[in-house]
Order: structure tokens, then C-alpha cells, then sequence
């Protein structure tokens, strides 16, 4: 799937994500508030930076993973990253997933994007169901998937240990068939 698709929304360009994007995925990374409910730890290091973009361009390279940075048109400066991965493709299906810098949060922004991606996954990687896997905490993904038309599905238990203690997830889907 090489070139790398550039999708653009009205404030935004999707992009690759690159290292000259370090500093701003460090940025986003070293934030407890964008941590919170993300399986990765707090970035206390540019090299963290590094070798996410890095795997996420080689999954990318191997048809596993597709992530891109959320540029804003302003500046091309990353706010946030977006994308698929659990990707099953005899299945036709894939995860979302997306992270935003604090600063842009409650502004419709991740709206308007993760509009765009899902709308990418059913047209273009031909995505009959994507997924997505939230904390019952974390009531502002919770309502966003809500307002993009995903449907709560149910909690799965336990689902996988984080930060030494075991966490549930609340399972949202969209279905081709019911995509507006």
C-alpha cells in the first residue's frame, strides 16, 4: 500500500508521520493526560519518539498498521496521530485508534478527523467493521464514537493488564452496512 495516502480534512492534512516529527509526537506522548488511558507509558525521552514512528512506518511498510499524523494545514505541525491497526484483513475488518495533544481537545477536531479515517477504511481498504477499544473511563472517546455513529457492542472483562492491574474495555463498532 505504498505510496503513503495523504487524506485532508477542512484544518487538518493526514500524513506520514516522520522522524523529523519527533519533538511533536514526544510532545503529545509525554502528556499523563493523553497517557491516561493509552497503552503506552509517558515518554521521558526523544528516543521513545523515535522508535514509535519508526514501528509505525515499518507495520505500515508490512500492510499491518496504518497511522497517520494529524497535521495542522496552519503549519504542518503533528497535534495528534489516527489510524487502524488489528488489522484483519481476511476478516475485513480493523481497530481505530487516535490521540490528540490536551491543547485541542473539546474543539471538534478528532471529530472531523476520525470522520475522515473511518470513511477511508470503508472506501478504500474495503473495512466492513472497524473497532474500537476504550476504558469505561474515558468518557470523551466514549462520546466521540458515539457522535461518528459507533455503537457500543459491550464490555469485555479483564481484557488486558496495564500499569500492574488488569482493565476492562468497552467495545464500540461501525458496520459498513450502517455507515452514514
Amino acid at each position: 500500500m505504498t505510496p503513503f495516502p495523504e487524506l485532508e480534512t477542512k484544518r487538518f492534512l493526514l500524513r506520514e508521520i516522520k522522524q523529523i516529527d519527533s519533538q511533536d509526537i514526544f510532545q503529545i506522548f509525554s502528556s499523563d493526560e493523553v497517557t491516561t488511558f493509552y497503552d503506552v507509558e509517558r515518554f521521558t525521552n526523544m528516543k521513545q519518539a523515535e522508535e514509535l514512528i519508526q514501528r509505525w512506518n515499518e507495520r505500515f511498510e508490512n500492510g499491518q498498521v496504518i497511522r497517520w499524523g494529524i497535521a495542522l494545514k496552519s503549519d504542518n505541525r503533528i497535534v495528534g496521530t489516527c489510524g487502524f491497526h488489528g488489522w484483519m484483513k481476511q476478516h475485513y475488518k480493523a481497530a481505530m485508534g487516535y490521540e490528540l495533544a490536551p491543547e485541542f481537545w473539546q474543539q471538534g477536531y478528532m471529530t472531523e478527523v476520525a470522520k475522515k479515517i473511518v470513511e477511508y477504511g470503508f472506501k478504500n481498504l474495503e473495512l466492513n467493521r472497524i473497532e474500537a477499544f476504550v476504558e469505561p473511563e474515558n468518557a470523551g472517546s466514549r462520546t466521540l464514537l458515539e457522535k461518528i455513529g459507533f455503537s457500543e457492542e459491550g464490555i469485555l472483562k479483564e481484557n488486558f493488564i496495564w500499569k500492574n492491574r488488569f482493565v476492562d474495555n468497552v467495545i464500540y463498532a461501525l458496520l459498513k452496512k450502517d455507515y452514514v
